[in-house]
């Protein structure tokens, strides 16, 4: 591979990390309530999923899912149920940082391996990753040059974009949340993150519907 495909590589994969999506909404709203350190779990659990997916990309078995009607269906009916199920959650219980909240003394945080397995999942139940991951790396990859080299190279300035950039999110997520203000914002942005979660869910199972 050259300079020159590695380079737009990378810069389409940058944008679709910046892009808001599941994951950038997962990371923000974990880091808020229980902190970035926790909040990198997540974004450990995600990458993991993107290594996964890039990996059944580079093989072609995420092909034959994209292609197969009963194998995609049911990625899709999981990742349209597990975001509804967030937009609920988060929705009735808001982001619960109030220090009058009832519910904030009563919540129990996460397990590590709780946060990083919502990670996860946010990243292999997101049919939209599986076709940009299967439509991506083929692309960049030359048969003139050994496989494996390639995959790595790819696979990984794929995830340390993709950690570098919730990273961020969720460090700009704690700078809000100590503004002077964020009290009043916060039973708002539970209502938003949670209907962003439902939302996402929706658009997911009205494209299924429309497809059969």
């Amino acid at each position: 591979m050259n300079l020159d495909n590695f380079l737009l590589f990378a810069s389409i994969a940058l944008i679709a990390t910046l892009t808001p999506g599941p994951a950038i909404m997962l990371v923000t709203v974990n880091s808020v309530q229980y902190g970035v350190a926790r909040a990198v779990l997540t974004i450990l659990g995600n990458i993991t999923g993107l290594f996964l997916m890039s990996l059944l990309a580079v093989l072609g078995i995420s092909t034959i899912i994209l292609y197969s009607a009963p194998a995609f269906f049911a990625v899709k009916i999981i990742g349209a149920l597990y975001l509804c199920y967030l937009g609920i959650k988060q929705w009735k219980h808001g982001l619960g940082l109030s220090s009058d909240n009832k519910i904030k003394s009563k919540k129990k945080v996460p397990s590590f391996f709780k946060l990083y397995l919502q990670g996860l999942l946010i990243a292999l139940s997101n049919p939209k990753a599986i076709a940009f991951t299967t439509a991506l790396f083929p692309q960049f990859i030359d048969a003139s040059y050994p496989l494996m080299t390639q995959f790595f190279i790819l696979v990984f300035t794929f995830m340390l974009l993709s950690f570098m950039s919730l990273f961020g999110f969720a460090v700009l997520a704690i700078k809000i949340k100590n503004r002077n203000n964020f009290n009043f914002l916060e039973n708002l942005l539970g209502k938003a993150f949670g209907s962003a979660f439902i939302g996402e869910g929706c658009v997911l199972a009205w494209s299924i519907q429309s497809n059969k």
